[in-house]
């Protein structure tokens, strides 16, 4: 099997007494699009700094494309595009120039490529840095990016500010980098985001890891949402173990709604089959389903340092 373009093994950081990061393990792979989330304060940017050579670890191992994130990061940054989720640029620069000016430091050229997504992003590059808003602050970060011939992709909250248009075009950006067979790590929040783009996920709880893996097999460890209306009584199915939150139309016959753990699924629909269905709708989970149910155990503080 091939080396995994990033590999991370046990991370800890502190910032002296205060453990930001406890124990991340994961890794992406070449071709895929990972996606990295957790609330603000989880420990994701603590975790791509270090990545990116910033933040020196006080235990665990990190590489990308084999070489130490720490000793190697000069080498490994000319393979790389990172977008941040605050991006800060020159004032008194153009963003035509701000834009030439990064490429420039990665080795890249403007291209007729820079030129499609400056038009695609609708930026005015005329206009000074200075006078930018958030959004357009974040896409001279992503033209430039998007613009670099990469083996790797990082990007971290790197919508942040945009409108709904600007992430679909976004969205539809990393979606052809994965086609053209890039590696890509995306840090968010917006679930959505990461739903509709990630191969597979990892979801960071104040500096763990406490899952990873695709959305598909993340999706058996959680419940499905059942609505059913039969002809014989529903009593006895709220008092399977299976079967939680179950609650009892008011004003229908032999109609409830319940989740039901998704590796009972079978089993319900048998017993459910029994009482002749009249009618029925199942709804799988989604990612903010499974992200919810980690971070309302107990103990799910996510107070560590981003």
């Amino acid at each position: 099997m091939a080396q995994a373009v990033v590999q991370i093994s046990h991370l800890q950081k502190n910032f002296g007494k205060f453990q930001a990061l406890k124990d991340i393990t994961f890794d992406v792979h070449s071709g895929e699009v990972f996606g990295f989330i957790g609330p603000n304060g989880a420990g994701k940017s603590t975790t791509i700094r270090a990545l990116l050579g910033i933040l020196k670890t006080n235990g665990g191992q990190a590489t990308i494309f084999g070489q130490d994130v720490w000793k190697d990061a000069v080498a490994i940054h000319q393979r790389i595009a990172y977008v941040p989720g605050d991006v800060y640029l020159w004032p008194n620069l153009s963003g035509g120039e701000a834009i030439d000016l990064f490429l420039k430091l990665s080795g890249q050229k403007h291209s007729a490529r820079t030129d499609a997504l400056i038009k695609l992003f609708d930026l005015d590059v005329k206009k000074k840095c200075r006078s930018y808003s958030k959004g357009n602050r974040q896409k001279v970060a992503l033209i430039a990016a998007f613009s670099t011939a990469a083996d790797l992709y990082i990007f971290d909250e790197p919508t942040s500010g945009l409108d709904p248009l600007m992430e679909e075009i976004f969205q539809h950006q990393v979606l052809q980098l994965k086609e053209a067979g890039k590696s890509v790590l995306l840090s968010s929040h917006i679930l959505s985001e990461v739903e509709r783009m990630c191969d597979r996920i990892g979801i960071i709880r104040a500096g763990e890891i406490v899952e990873t893996g695709s959305l598909a097999d993340m999706r058996k460890l959680s419940r499905t949402n059942i609505t059913v209306q039969t002809t014989d009584a529903l009593d006895d199915i709220a008092q399977l173990p299976t079967v939680h939150g179950f609650q009892a139309a008011a004003k229908i016959a032999n109609k409830a709604s319940f989740a039901v753990d998704s590796e009972a699924l079978g089993t319900i629909m048998t017993t459910l089959s029994a009482k002749h269905i009249i009618s029925l709708q199942s709804t799988p989970p989604t990612l903010e389903d499974l992200f919810m149910r980690y971070y309302n155990q107990e103990g799910a503080d996510g107070n560590a340092q981003e």
